[in-house]
């Protein structure tokens, strides 16, 4: 992957006023390639915690002749405070996944992708109480984004106690995913995508298989065809998805990158009824209009700011 050092550096939360066409062309790659995700895991038989760790853990395996190759000198000269956002952000990350994944057995699937986009106004607010102020149509664009969304999965919350604790599980992922992507910002000012996702994902894979561990989940049973869609997972969404997210949000802004995330909820349906051949909601085409025309509010603002 290219190195990155000659990308104006911008806050946290902002883009710079100028962004190379090619940032955005990256992000559109990244969407589509993470909107094959729910596609892939619900095609895979293996268990949501085991699915985590090993598209984490074959990332970092990927990335390691890279890294020692071209970017060992970046990766020894990595300050305490970079690799410390780096590993934060790496332990945000398998929470994200700790939490979300295991969610969509625990309560329906409608409700915990609706929950766990909630990632931009998390992320809003989050700027916000660090002392950045997000223009109002960020707000906006970020709410009727959501709204697309909505629109699209909807909200059924029971009284269960089950389904609430799943509701709840998909919330906290949906706010871990929000610290990730800050924290990626952040510490992606200073270092290339290389670099800090190799210490980022090595960071999610060591937590995501402590969990692994401690609740027992098979980690090894699989069939070839399994694991031929791990790696499949592995390529697509997250060396294609994550990584990829993490090149553009030095430039993009963390606001405009954890909205356009919510483009995985129309993208996975597509895909899905491409793929797996299943009906696409009714509303597929009005809410991807819909998140489209929310997500260009966000970049408004942020290319003004």
């Amino acid at each position: 992957m290219p190195s990155t050092a000659t990308t104006p550096a911008v806050t946290a939360g902002n883009a710079a006023p100028a962004v190379p066409r090619l940032d955005f062309a990256l992000l559109a790659v990244a969407i589509l390639s993470v909107s094959l995700s729910a596609p892939l895991i619900a095609a895979t038989a293996a268990p949501a915690l085991a699915i985590a760790f090993w598209r984490n853990a074959m990332a970092v395996g990927a990335l390691t002749p890279l890294a020692a190759l071209k970017y060992r000198a970046q990766l020894r000269g990595l300050t305490r405070r970079e690799v410390g956002l780096a590993v934060a952000a790496g332990a945000l990350l398998a929470v994200h996944f700790g939490l979300w994944l295991p969610s969509l057995r625990m309560t329906s699937v409608a409700s915990s992708t609706a929950l766990c986009t909630t990632t931009p106004i998390w992320t809003t607010i989050a700027l916000r109480l660090r002392g950045h102020r997000p223009p109002m149509l960020v707000w906006a664009g970020t709410m009727v984004a959501c709204v697309g969304v909505v629109m699209l999965t909807g909200i059924d919350l029971t009284t269960s106690s089950r389904a609430l604790a799943g509701d709840a599980l998909a919330l906290g992922g949906g706010i871990a995913a929000a610290g990730y992507v800050l924290l990626g910002a952040e510490v992606r000012r200073t270092v290339d995508t290389v670099p800090y996702t190799y210490v980022c994902y090595g960071t999610a894979a060591l937590g995501l298989l402590t969990a692994c561990l401690f609740s027992g989940a098979d980690l090894t049973s699989y069939s070839g065809t399994t694991w031929a869609k791990l790696a499949a997972l592995t390529v697509a969404a997250q060396l294609l998805g994550h990584s990829l997210l993490n090149r553009v949000v030095r430039a993009l802004g963390a606001s405009v990158t954890s909205t356009a995330i919510l483009l995985e909820t129309p993208g996975a349906a597509l895909i899905a009824a491409l793929w797996l051949g299943q009906q696409p909601p009714a509303l597929a085409w009005p809410a991807l209009a819909v998140i489209l025309a929310g997500l260009a509010l966000v970049v408004r603002a942020s290319r003004s700011a």
